[in-house]
């Protein structure tokens, strides 16, 4: 997947956001219990955010930074365009995280 010189950003998505809660909650415990002793935990970070592009319902799409993407987990991972930052939620990182993942703000 992704290796600590790759600037790749992964993605997720959980499907219709009102029965996602479930699976967001286990990559959130799952974050947690591997990426915590991480050395550089600034640059380990889980954002997710409500999209619908378009649609009537939106659907839970969950963003994995470079670092945070090396984490097994059991969902499947896609490559993906570095998010927005406009309507992302942090679920796993530290406050920094927001400032060097986000450096260009």
């Amino acid at each position: 997947m992704s290796t600590v010189r790759d600037n790749t950003w992964y993605c997720c998505n959980l499907g219709d956001a009102t029965l996602a809660a479930p699976a967001l909650d286990n990559i959130q415990a799952q974050a947690e219990a591997v990426l915590a002793n991480d050395v550089k935990a600034d640059e380990c970070a889980v954002y997710y955010r409500h999209e619908s592009e378009g649609r009537l319902h939106c659907e839970l799409v969950v963003y994995f930074s470079p670092r945070a993407a090396r984490m097994p987990i059991a969902v499947n991972l896609r490559p993906c365009a570095k998010p927005a930052m406009q309507g992302l939620s942090l679920l796993f990182g530290t406050a920094n995280s927001w400032s060097i993942l986000f450096s260009e703000i």
